[in-house]
């Protein structure tokens, strides 16, 4: 095959993006960061050049400059507080992948702007915390996604599909980080056994 073939060829596999944002919700130990780097994954087999974002505070190691996984997958990222920070870079990138969107104050404004200008913007995130309140802003960035995934863990007590996160260490404030030495996922009746909270199912 000639060199313009393979060039007509590459140009009809790999087409411009459109912009858009894509969600991965759910609770802790429900493999965000693995569908995260998995999606990343893909792209990069596409040749599309990928940015990961993680927070500066991160769960395992705010000093490395990768994206963790449970199950020890690994990519490189960048670290910042604000996404904002990294915007001129971003615009490098046909794809950016943000893990622990949660915890960006910024995660509506970057993440609209982006899909604006043509990126695919991929969000991993908590959708609620130990509370099952919403978790920061980031439910209302669903209001300007196109593709919304939901997954679910395994209860630590039952093992039905586990929705929810429960604290089993003693902090009240709502962003602290850690394990299972720290967090649970539950379903909706083991949440309200541990927490001791009403329901009427129980």
């Amino acid at each position: 095959m000639s060199d313009t073939s393979n060039s007509l060829a590459q140009d009809q596999i790999k087409r411009p993006h459109k912009g858009e944002i894509q969600i991965i919700f759910g609770p802790m130990f429900s493999g965000k960061s693995t569908e995260l780097l998995r999606r990343v994954n893909r792209y990069i087999i596409r040749d599309d050049l990928c940015l990961l974002i993680k927070t500066k505070d991160n769960k395992f190691n705010e000093n490395d400059e990768k994206i963790y996984t449970h199950d020890h997958m690994s990519l490189s990222a960048r670290s910042c507080d604000l996404l904002f920070e990294l915007v001129e870079d971003a615009a490098l990138y046909d794809v950016i992948a943000i893990d622990d969107g949660q915890f960006f104050p910024d995660i509506i404004e970057f993440s609209d702007e982006m899909a604006n200008r043509g990126k695919v913007v991929i969000v991993a995130c908590l959708d609620s915390d130990f509370k099952r309140e919403p978790f920061g802003c980031v439910c209302h960035l669903a209001a300007k996604s196109e593709k919304i995934t939901k997954l679910s863990s395994i209860c630590s007590y039952c093992g039905e599909d586990a929705w929810f996160s429960v604290r089993i260490s003693g902090e009240k404030e709502v962003k602290v980080y850690g394990g299972l030495e720290k967090y649970q996922p539950v379903c909706r009746s083991c949440y309200f056994m541990r927490t001791g909270a009403e329901c009427l199912n129980v």
